[in-house]
């Protein structure tokens, strides 16, 4: 089920995080992930309109909204290609209508499920903590 965050989830989705970050983002290094981890507890997750993905009474994965835009979508590798992804965007969509994301180039895994979705490229630019190309896209509800 998709329900709202509660603080008692964020270590268990810090590590979802991780985990899923070491698989689509293998071009960013350990010391820049862990690096991120408090920004995760402290800034992002209290700051953003987070919605937990909660199977068999275990977090396992999250979609953080701010405003329009989606600043993190990330599942348990587990279960990953499960649907869970479409159903955290489409219920983003229900609730903001169009939708934006920023996704590295080089995260394959994002950019396909993105393209799949129907977002489209919007603009490219250079992430300044990482030095990687990042990609903006946009979604428009019908």
């Amino acid at each position: 089920m998709i329900r709202e965050f509660k603080a008692s989830d964020t270590e268990a989705l810090i590590n979802v995080w991780r985990r899923a970050s070491d698989i689509a983002h293998p071009f960013l290094s350990s010391a820049f992930l862990d690096s991120q981890a408090p920004a995760l507890r402290d800034i992002y997750f209290p700051n953003a309109e987070t919605w937990t993905v909660e199977l068999n009474a275990r977090p396992v994965g999250f979609i953080a909204l701010i405003g329009s835009e989606i600043g993190g979508l990330f599942l348990d590798p587990d279960i990953q290609r499960s649907g869970w992804g479409h159903k955290m965007v489409d219920h983003a969509l229900a609730l903001k209508g169009d939708l934006h994301v920023e996704v590295f180039e080089k995260n394959n895994i994002g950019r396909s499920f993105y393209n799949q979705y129907g977002f489209v490229e919007t603009h490219r630019y250079i992430h300044e903590l990482t030095g990687e190309t990042a990609i903006k896209m946009h979604f428009i509800a019908s």
